[in-house]
């Protein structure tokens, strides 16, 4: 059984086989129909099998207790990594009849800019789905440029970072009602080998400025509130995420400063027409640090959230700052009727501050087309091919399994 691994370098996303009761009463339902309006559904696994074999796959099993096993061999692309080739795992279990999908998803990868990234995501659900473990645990090795702080920044104050980068976070998460989840946990995120060049245009440096250090620890306690009502969480059609995150570092647990911040991030799907499979969808996501000095590799940037999904249009770490606000809007759309190719278009727009204190600065707008092509009918795991474009010439591929949202 393949369970999809993604292509993106820097964050692994968890795809689920099955979906789970809108209504709360965490019963499994069947597995996605794959069928539509009387038209078979189509994947590249059938395509695979009728090229070699003249017959369709055969559809894709339930999960049981019985752990499913995966290894799978990819190359993805973005901005700041250029080629990436990886190798990633991933392991799935229910650990009842009526439980959700439990998954260990691992990867390595080595960049064309040399960059050496292992990320571990892990999701283990109760038997009786009333409580769910989650843990993300990330090394990098990874050159990156940094262009100053704030959203007004100049894309010619290039200054080249090197870091390694260690990030564990574990939470559990408790069902209150409905598609409710509240909890707590543990994040901490270390960097050390931490060094720069100076702006390559010979102008001020705002890393420097914002003040250096070879090595930073954030380390101290979540608390997490969260809504879902997705009728598939890695595809969407319909429903609402909304997750509430607020984080309090500690010198008590070995931080270098203490400093607190709060992460809202919410998202709404809607099939456009009503009666398609096309879906409109909208995200807003907004970082903020609430109080004290952040480590700068620690403040929020462009494609430093969870998913690295931010930004289409932008490098990695092109805008940093003490607060970002961020706003998208997808629309998500059949090609083929078989559901083998699809489109989407998309627009996005992200304002941040510089330092803590400060207002927030320009907006800078993306936009572009992108391509799908399904890679799994039942949990309905597309490969994402995009094209974004920003401003001041910023533009690029990006290739990856799953949505961006």
């Amino acid at each position: 059984m393949l369970l999809t691994a993604p292509l993106r370098a820097q964050e692994i996303k968890q795809i689920p086989l099955k979906k789970i009761e809108a209504n709360g009463s965490n019963t499994i339902k069947k597995d996605t129909v794959i069928l539509d309006k009387g038209v078979p559904q189509k994947d590249v696994s059938d395509v695979i099998s009728k090229l070699f074999h003249g017959e369709p796959a055969p559809a894709i099993d339930s999960v049981t207790s019985k752990a499913q096993i995966s290894v799978v061999p990819a190359i993805g692309y973005t901005l700041v990594s250029r080629l990436a080739f990886v190798l990633s795992g991933n392991v799935a279990w229910r650990n009842g009849p009526k439980s959700r999908l439990s998954t260990v998803t691992a990867s390595a990868s080595y960049t064309q800019n040399k960059q050496f990234i292992i990320p571990i995501q892990t999701s283990i659900w109760t038997r009786n789905n009333d409580l769910n473990f989650t843990g993300d645990y990330r090394y990098y090795k990874y050159p990156q440029n940094t262009y100053g702080l704030g959203s007004s920044g100049n894309i010619a104050n290039e200054d080249p970072l090197d870091f390694s980068f260690i990030r564990f976070y574990e939470f559990a998460l408790k069902h209150v009602t409905g598609n409710w989840y509240a909890g707590a946990g543990y994040m901490m995120d270390t960097h050390w080998s931490i060094t720069d060049k100076g702006n390559k245009n010979g102008t001020p440096s705002d890393y420097r400025a914002y003040g250096t250090a070879g090595r930073t620890i954030s380390s101290g306690a979540g608390f997490n509130l969260l809504l879902d009502s997705r009728d598939n969480s890695i595809n969407p059609s319909k429903g609402w995420y909304g997750s509430l995150l607020y984080r309090n570092n500690f010198k008590a647990l070995g931080s270098t400063a203490g400093w607190t911040s709060v992460i809202m991030d919410v998202r709404k799907y809607y099939k456009f027409p009503a009666n398609s499979d096309n879906v409109l969808a909208f995200w807003n996501y907004d970082w903020l640090v609430l109080n004290g000095h952040p480590p700068y590799l620690d403040l929020p940037s462009t494609s430093w959230d969870t998913n690295s999904a931010t930004g289409r249009g932008y490098i990695q770490g092109r805008f940093r700052g003490a607060r970002m606000i961020y706003l998208e809007t997808e629309y998500r759309y059949k090609i083929t009727r078989n559901g083998l190719i699809g489109g989407v278009l998309f627009v996005n727009g992200q304002s941040l501050s510089a330092a803590p204190g400060t207002k927030l600065q320009t907006i800078q707008p993306a936009f572009g087309p992108g391509l799908r092509i399904k890679l799994n009918k039942v949990s309905k795991t597309n490969v994402a091919i995009d094209y974004g474009f920003g401003r001041q010439g910023s533009n690029g591929l990006f290739i990856d399994v799953g949505e961006a949202f």
